[in-house]
């Protein structure tokens, strides 16, 4: 055979590993890479070779002509103009090997773990990232009630299964601690925890503190801390969220705590910004608005013969404005909203909820008619005392004046001990129920001011 014949022999049966380009720039979070248009979509891996030798993984963010831009997961150090950037050919299957293995552990949004306890079992498939919610047509009702733990939820805004809830406060207000009281006390089969952007210093005391030997043991925990870069904090929803739906399919009931969807959010800005889009409301751009109900939407129930997921998302207002864009789009798209009051927690009432500005969609349906007028009644005397407290504190009000204000004077401390729970203590729904009946009990029920 001829050398012409044997190197066309070799060329015909050469297969391609990889498909390499090299960094062109690299400006702030971004790098521009060329020579791989034609090889790459929006959201595919490219490992980045720094100088020293180290491969960093990236996202395809964007395009601009035949220029990819990439954003690292890792930091950017070593990496300039000419780096080798490569992906391969034959694309391979993404997401994360989720089994039983994860329960009781603590993973970073690749699902690399970080805590000390050895390798997770692998996976025979994969989960993938990001996926539809399921058809809205065929998935699963709202199922039954279920317990939160905490008194005030539990009788003022009951939660059912495949519910999705949000907390939103400003800062220093309550909200991680009232997260971990329902990561504790919540009843469920498995919990997800994703901590989005949370300070380092917290995590431990979250996991040894807050949950707890038992606690952990029926959870999953997905990190990115706030050093992390804005794709890592992407990631940690993103993750949290497929690892819920995963045990959503094995039929388990499944609760989602995510602290929070502003930081979230904050990283898809950053992500969005370095990638040429334009600022929008606040300086968000438009696809933080159109990603928020995709990722938002993939909670609750699932099929009919599925488990479900009942998520509480914490918000985080900016200045305390409830009607910030964040909070105001998620408001829109979750089944209630709890509202943590600054001037509650200033009282020293914890949680510091805001009891007439939350809501729960779910009611008044899944509670009994007596239920229902329980908490209507307990509301109606708080919202009579909340409009008349300044008279009271100034006394400018003369008891016997006005029955409803009479009556409202009179539940008010001990509604404020039911509304009040230690972070350690732990409520049963029935027990809420039962002890806002005997505290309305206590004072009877006034008459129409025209009877008398």
């Amino acid at each position: 055979m001829s050398d012409y014949a044997k190197l066309l022999e070799k060329l015909t049966n050469f297969t391609c590993d990889w498909v390499v380009g090299s960094v062109k720039d690299v400006v702030g979070l971004c790098m521009t890479v060329i020579g791989l248009d034609g090889f790459i979509t929006i959201g595919d891996r490219v490992a980045v070779k720094a100088r020293d030798g180290r491969l960093v993984q990236s996202e395809v963010v964007g395009f601009q002509g035949d220029v990819a831009r990439l954003m690292s997961f890792g930091a950017l150090d070593g990496i300039g103009p000419g780096c080798e950037a490569r992906i391969p050919l034959s694309r391979q299957s993404g997401g994360l090997g989720i089994n039983s293995s994860w329960l009781g552990r603590v993973v970073d949004p690749l699902g690399q773990p970080i805590d000390e306890k050895g390798p997770l079992w692998p996976a025979s498939k994969r989960q993938a990232i990001q996926c539809p919610p399921p058809n809205a047509a065929s998935r699963a009702r709202l199922g039954e009630r279920i317990d939160l733990g905490v008194r005030a939820l539990d009788a003022f805004a009951t939660c059912r299964r495949g519910q999705r809830l949000g907390l939103f406060a400003g800062s220093g207000v309550g909200k991680s601690t009232l997260l971990s009281m329902l990561a504790r006390g919540a009843e469920c089969d498995v919990a997800v925890i994703s901590l989005v952007g949370e300070r380092g210093r917290e995590v431990r005391e979250f996991i040894e503190d807050d949950l707890g030997p038992e606690g952990l043991a029926r959870s999953v925990l997905v990190i990115a801390t706030s050093d992390s870069p804005p794709l890592m904090r992407r990631e940690a929803a993103l993750s949290a969220m497929a690892i819920a739906e995963y045990f959503r399919d094995q039929g388990k009931s499944v609760l989602l705590l995510m602290d929070s969807v502003t930081r979230f959010c904050m990283a898809l800005r950053e992500i969005g910004l370095s990638a040429g889009e334009p600022p929008a409301t606040r300086g968000y751009p438009p696809s933080v608005f159109a990603e928020l109900p995709r990722l938002l939407e993939r909670a609750g129930p699932g099929y009919p013969d599925k488990g479900m997921i009942t998520a509480l998302f914490t918000v985080l207002v900016e200045g305390d404005d409830q009607n910030e864009p964040v909070a105001d789009a998620v408001r829109g798209i979750l089944d209630g909203h709890i509202i943590l009051d600054r001037k509650i927690g200033e009282q020293g009432r914890y949680p510091a909820i805001d009891v007439l500005r939350s809501l729960s969609r779910a009611v008044p349906g899944c509670n009994s008619p007596e239920e229902n007028a329980l908490t209507q009644r307990a509301r109606a005397a708080m919202a009579t005392y909340q409009r008349m407290a300044d008279m009271i504190r100034l006394g400018a009000y003369k008891p016997g004046t006005d029955r409803e204000v009479d009556e409202a004077i009179a539940l008010m401390p001990r509604l404020n001990q039911f509304l009040s729970q230690g972070r350690n203590e732990r409520s049963t729904r029935a027990e809420a129920f039962e002890q806002l009946a005997q505290i309305m009990q206590t004072v009877p029920q006034t008459t129409p001011l025209n009877a008398a």
